[in-house]
């Protein structure tokens, strides 16, 4: 199997049946995040130990990419700390702007978003969800647009 396809097979697999979706009751944080050139809106719940995602959830409708970027991140922050987030959307971002960006092992199945750089109006799609969380730890009231 070519590595393009199993990325797109990853990527089919986490729209059809996305991890961590639905509401999460208690949550500590939430924030709500909309994509008006996809349509994509979603919102992201958080409940925190500290600065570490104990529990992470979200809802919305939009894109494949989208559905499928949210539901990879969560299971990617889950157990994580705001500074380990950070590092981790970092690198999420250079693997889906910069041209021919090597995926990191340590990424593990987020590398699937690496075909998306070939579709720059895409990346949007696929980085609305680590927007959304960064205002949810934030604790940001405004809603995150991708304008």
């Amino acid at each position: 199997m070519d590595l393009k396809d199993l990325y797109r097979d990853v990527i089919l697999d986490h729209n059809r049946q996305p991890r961590n979706f639905g509401a999460l009751t208690g949550a500590d944080a939430q924030a709500d995040g909309h994509n008006p050139l996809c349509g994509d809106r979603l919102t992201v719940w958080v409940q925190l130990d500290g600065d570490r995602v104990t529990d992470i959830r979200f809802e919305g409708k939009g894109c494949a990419i989208s559905t499928a970027s949210a539901s990879l991140m969560t299971e990617a922050v889950k157990g994580k700390d705001k500074a380990a987030i950070q590092a981790l959307y970092e690198q999420v971002h250079a693997l889906l702007t910069q041209h021919n960006a090597e995926a990191d092992a340590s990424l593990g199945k987020l590398a699937a978003l690496g075909g998306v750089s070939e579709f720059p109006s895409r990346v949007k799609c696929a980085t609305l969800c680590w927007h959304t969380l960064n205002a949810a730890l934030e604790r940001s009231a405004a809603a995150v647009t991708t304008e």
